[in-house]
């Protein structure tokens, strides 16, 4: 399996809608950080669809670090 790429070193803020699904990027490789645009065709890895529960700000996780997917839990202060 491939390594998903690390987007960024910090999460990206996003405003959700209540009962919209979103498709967060998996393999880092988006242009569209943190959703899916197709990039992981060349992959294995594919995007991890998450409806919002209530309406708010979000931080979504963009470096594909996290265990608890699709939502940052701070694992980007570990890296190097």
């Amino acid at each position: 399996m491939v390594e998903p790429v690390i987007a960024d070193t910090k999460p990206r803020m996003v405003d959700v809608t209540a009962g919209r699904t979103y498709y967060w990027c998996a393999c880092g490789l988006s242009e569209n950080q943190p959703f899916c645009d197709g990039s992981h065709a060349s992959t294995d890895i594919t995007p991890m669809a998450w409806t919002a529960q209530k309406s708010g700000n979000v931080a979504f996780c963009a470096c594909k670090q996290t265990a608890t997917a699709p939502l940052c839990n701070g694992q980007h202060k570990n890296l190097g």
